[in-house]
């Protein structure tokens, strides 16, 4: 691919635009969780409400600002991830089977490279700082341990086979519940299931990255949970991970959402195809193919889950 270095389109190319459904997927389903939580609260008269408060109103500015926030830092953690993977020496241009990064082919300079990540992690505190007139003073200790891990990740926590356990709790966990507990004050049960189920869809994503690069990140000593446990466990696991989430789906059911328990379904075929065809292909640049995919099944399973909690 001829790139032109420190372009925009070198640029658009180190954000990685395609992960940006994983970063949006979490704020949707925590907010249409809002949306639907707090309209069942206006069908109450403040003298059913146990405090007798004003029923809560749906934040508009609060619901863009958690959008941004995510999306922004998710850039700042593919920069990060791009230039210490580099520097590393983990991403080898000649070895390399996963999509082409920016500073291994040279498309960015390092030193850009640097500053862009200082540039992107000042606007995402920047972004996120309003957020404390929404969610109170906790709201900067969130913040703060979304930078530290995002720098902790790709530096150290990733070789450690810690890949997983972060997808679940910064995908899943921290996004949902803190997404909905700007909007409404506190965190249901409904929203505590809902993030974990998020989070293991998205964890989807990591595990057929690592499933592709299992042979070149034992070579270079990172520990991701599939070298720990073998390319068949971890085939499995993929396809677990998506059963087990539509499966807490349920919670909706009871919850009175039926359908966001119904229309994910659609999603559980797609993840299951995926999984077949990592089967087929096995190894090789090929499973790029199901990394695209899996992307796409992450980005439907949270629009099927926001469509179902608003119907």
């Amino acid at each position: 691919m001829d790139i032109k270095k420190d372009s925009f389109k070198a640029w658009i190319l180190a954000a990685r635009p395609k992960t940006l459904t994983g970063a949006a997927v979490p704020v949707m389903i925590a907010l249409a969780l809002a949306w639907a939580d707090i309209h069942s609260l206006d069908n109450l008269t403040n003298a059913q409400l146990d405090n007798g408060s004003p029923v809560a109103h749906f934040n508009w500015t609060a619901a863009v600002l958690c959008l941004l926030f995510a999306f922004i830092m998710q850039i700042d953690a593919n920069f990060i991830n791009d230039y210490f993977d580099f520097v590393k020496g983990t991403d080898d241009r000649t070895t390399r089977l996963g999509p082409e990064r920016a500073c291994t082919q040279g498309w960015v300079s390092i030193g850009r490279m640097k500053l862009a990540i200082a540039i992107t992690t000042i606007l995402a505190c920047q972004v996120g700082l309003p957020l404390i007139s929404y969610g109170g003073i906790e709201m900067v200790l969130v913040g703060a341990v979304c930078v530290v891990f995002c720098f902790l990740y790709t530096t150290h926590l990733s070789y450690m086979g810690l890949g997983d356990l972060l997808v679940l709790v910064f995908f899943g966990l921290v996004p949902v519940c803190i997404t909905y507990y700007i909007q409404l004050h506190t965190i249901t049960p409904q929203v505590l299931t809902a993030s974990l189920a998020c989070g293991l869809v998205i964890d989807a994503l990591l595990l057929v990255n690592n499933f592709r690069d299992r042979d070149t990140d034992r070579q270079a000593g990172k520990r991701t949970l599939v070298v720990g446990i073998g390319p068949k466990a971890s085939i499995l696991l993929y396809l677990g991970v998506g059963i087990i989430a539509c499966c807490m789906g349920i919670v909706f059911m009871l919850n009175g959402h039926p359908f966001a328990f119904i229309l994910p379904l659609l999603y559980l075929l797609l993840h299951f195809l995926t999984y077949t065809k990592m089967k087929r292909i096995w190894a090789g640049r090929e499973l790029n193919r199901c990394l695209g995919e899996t992307a796409r099944n992450i980005f439907v399973y949270g629009l099927l889950v926001t469509i179902g909690l608003l119907i």
